[in-house]
């Protein structure tokens, strides 16, 4: 397959990269052609397994990184999952590559989100910190093209929460599919988070959980990953006063812009209920929080876009439309790829670094005025050393 070369274009292909929190075993790459503004094509996308080994190594440095705190200096296992982490997603890109026709040269950059390890959000006018696992020059060397990476620290170092950064790919989603103040996208990945625009504004923030708790909650009960289909939840019965006391949490009831961490809310929020029940009540607080979070918002929007992979799970949906009192409206619906929105937004925020574009907002992430980010690592600069 013969592809044009970027140089030839205004708008560019780019791959990007995302790992979740919920450790899934899979490495998310989606390509996509744009300019930095608008979604111009949607190219090839797919999950590539992790080796099993490095996800046990991830698990264990999440471990390390919640005892570590940001105090000391960094456990030198974040060294060895970063390095690991770095070769086998640049491996699954030379193979992604491969298989669907392109070469390097075809990508403008690689949008190298990395691992989360923690993410520690500003308070009482301290600013936070986060650390996401991920060498972009170990990258750019094996692939062969420039790199973005360590997209959050940016803004989290300009007073910003560091999330969430997906506001403005999720506002190029909604104007590629024509939707107006009326709809929102919601993203249900290990956290929920929100995105609104008008015609003057965007706001975006974390609502709650998603996944996460109740993926913990299955694996710690059962061994088993998730709760598929939501069949568990689906079996059981929402423990109504515990979720009321939940939904007081002062996180749902604080304005904008918030953000969290994936075990910020755990899955001991169900401890001393059954299964059934936990998983039930546990994916109902998932839900009532988004409603919380839909009604922060200057207008509330009748429907909301749900991608990420809590779409897949029917209660979840069946549940947000209840408690939230909104449309629910399933992001493959409407002509979006709802498994690839994470990977896609990396892409594209990859190329908005490229061009100094901003990548957060103050009403996103909290900074004071529109934030760039991302360290490039060029791999020109790569064959100049060498």
């Amino acid at each position: 397959m013969n592809h044009p070369k970027t140089s030839d274009m205004k708008s560019s292909w780019a791959v990007g990269l995302m790992t979740g929190t919920v450790l899934d075993g899979f490495i998310d790459i989606a390509m996509i052609r744009s300019d930095g503004e608008t979604i111009d094509e949607f190219g090839p996308w797919e999950l590539a397994p992790y080796p099993t080994d490095i996800r046990s190594l991830l698990a264990e440095t999440l471990d390390i990184a919640r005892e570590w705190q940001f105090k000391g200096p960094e456990p030198e296992i974040f060294r060895k999952a970063e390095i690991a982490l770095t070769e086998a997603q640049s491996l699954a890109v030379n193979l992604f590559l491969e298989k669907h026709g392109f070469q390097s040269s075809d990508i403008a950059a690689v949008g190298f989100h990395g691992q989360t390890v923690l993410h520690v959000a500003p308070q009482g006018g301290n600013r936070g910190f986060t650390r996401q696992l991920g060498d972009g020059a170990i990258m750019s060397r094996i692939v062969g093209t420039d790199v973005v990476f360590d997209f959050r620290s940016a803004d989290v170092e300009a007073g910003g929460q560091g999330a969430p950064l997906s506001a403005i790919y999720h506002k190029a989603m909604l104007q590629k599919i024509g939707a107006g103040a009326d709809h929102a996208m919601l993203n249900l990945g290990g956290v929920a988070n929100i995105t609104w625009c008008n015609s003057s504004d965007m706001i975006a923030f974390d609502t709650g959980p998603a996944n996460a708790p109740v993926n913990d909650w299955i694996r710690a009960k059962t061994g088993k990953e998730m709760d598929r289909d939501g069949k568990i939840a689906a079996s059981g019965n929402v423990d109504e006063e515990r979720l009321r006391v939940l939904l007081s949490h002062p996180f749902l009831h604080a304005p904008y812009p918030k953000s969290l961490d994936r075990f910020d809310f755990p899955a001991s929020m169900a401890d001393g209920l059954g299964l059934e029940d936990g998983a039930a009540t546990l994916t109902a607080f998932t839900a009532g929080a988004v409603g919380k979070a839909l009604d922060l918002l200057p207008e509330r929007p009748k429907k909301i876009v749900v991608c990420g992979g809590g779409r897949k799970n029917p209660v979840m949906m069946k549940e947000i439309a209840k408690r939230a009192s909104v449309e629910v409206i399933i992001a493959d619906d409407v002509g979006l790829r709802g498994d690839a929105v994470e990977a896609e937004c990396f892409a594209y925020l990859a190329m908005r670094s490229l061009k100094g574009l901003p990548l957060s907002f103050p009403h996103t992430t909290g900074v004071a005025k529109p934030q760039t980010g991302g360290r490039i690592a060029r791999s020109r600069d790569l064959e100049i050393l060498s």
